[in-house]
């Protein structure tokens, strides 16, 4: 333990604070089937993976009430519960789970360290990156309040669900324009809410949209609320919203799925570890690896493409792997 001195930026005196400092030789950041799967790996291979879950212990799928498509469990399981067994088996294997979130990183020198709720310093040989990603929303009330209850931002994992039903998809561009065409051969009818005249995706997506006969383009449409009775029912929508020609619309639809992007967690380590533009962390083709060595990645921190739980697994376990291996190469 030692203490460190900072200056009140309020009085500009001396301030003490006390930070601990822990050594160890596998940290993994974040949870979720990334992290849960890297731990199990990195736990067999006698790594003693020291875990930090995060703000959202499990992940995506903690918020989704129905998971299908995960092999194993041909009844289905809800998220929570499926995430719930893949930690009881890290920690079966003896995997330290905590509790804290990673604020800042150094990954200058050979040690990595990791500050865990600015009051504490984690140096560990290999650092395992499976933050996760969150999903962008529209920041209506309405969306927490029928959260797995018809508001989903997962097309793929959701979609199942409103077989033969009306639903809708906000957003303009490749994802929108993709979820929207998914969900199209499932349901009975999608209405792809556009907030523009035109559509951002690109002109090949834009056609397949447009040859989609049950897909309906509501130009210039924002989204003002969501209605219905514990479950979503339907949609209040301004139409040409801010002209002379504003007008209300209600659309009856009984799921509401968010197209329009997603923010990966990782800016945290972005002064050391290369991103694209959006912020998903650049990794070795076919590989975890990061710029960093002792550094890797897994999970929907680093795809932008599949984000799926099954995938996300199975790049927590390359990560455990690249790990054990570089840790057998730097010592012999």
């Amino acid at each position: 333990m030692f203490k460190a001195m900072n200056l009140d930026d309020s009085t500009g005196k001396s301030v003490n604070q006390v930070t601990d400092t822990e050594k160890v030789k596998c940290l993994i950041i974040g949870s979720g089937p990334a992290g849960y799967t890297a731990a199990i790996y990195a736990a067999r291979a006698n790594l003693s993976p020291v875990m930090y879950e995060g703000l959202q212990p499990g992940g995506q799928l903690t918020t989704t009430t129905e998971v299908e498509n995960f092999p194993g469990y041909p009844e289905g399981i809800t998220g929570p519960v499926l995430m719930e067994d893949l930690k009881a088996q890290a920690a079966r294997f003896g995997t330290d789970i905590r509790w804290g979130l990673a604020t800042k990183v150094d990954f200058s020198g050979p040690v990595h360290k990791v500050w865990i709720d600015e009051n504490k310093i984690v140096e560990s040989e290999v650092v395992i990156i499976a933050t996760g990603a969150t999903a962008k929303y529209l920041g209506l009330d309405d969306e927490k309040k029928y959260a797995g209850s018809g508001v989903s931002a997962c097309a793929t994992c959701d979609g199942f669900f409103y077989r033969g039903k009306d639903i809708a998809v906000v957003g303009g561009g490749d994802t929108a324009a993709e979820e929207a065409i998914y969900l199209a051969g499932l349901v009975n009818k999608v209405y792809l809410i556009v907030r523009r005249n035109e559509l951002r995706a690109s002109k090949v997506m834009q056609e397949r949209v447009f040859r989609t006969k049950n897909i309906e383009v509501l130009w210039e449409h924002q989204t003002k609320g969501l209605i219905g009775d514990g479950v979503v029912e339907g949609a209040i929508l301004w139409k040409k919203k801010g002209t002379p020609e504003e007008e209300e619309v209600t659309i009856k639809i009984d799921g509401f799925f968010l197209a329009i992007g997603h923010k990966p967690n990782s800016d945290f380590v972005t002064e050391y570890i290369d991103t694209d533009e959006v912020g998903y962390i650049k990794t070795i083709p076919g590989s975890s690896k990061t710029n960093v060595a002792g550094v890797f990645a897994c999970g929907d921190v680093q795809d932008s493409i599949y984000r799926q739980a099954v995938t996300a697994a199975g790049s927590g376990c390359m990560a455990a792997m690249d790990a054990e291996r570089y840790l057998s190469e730097k010592h012999g």
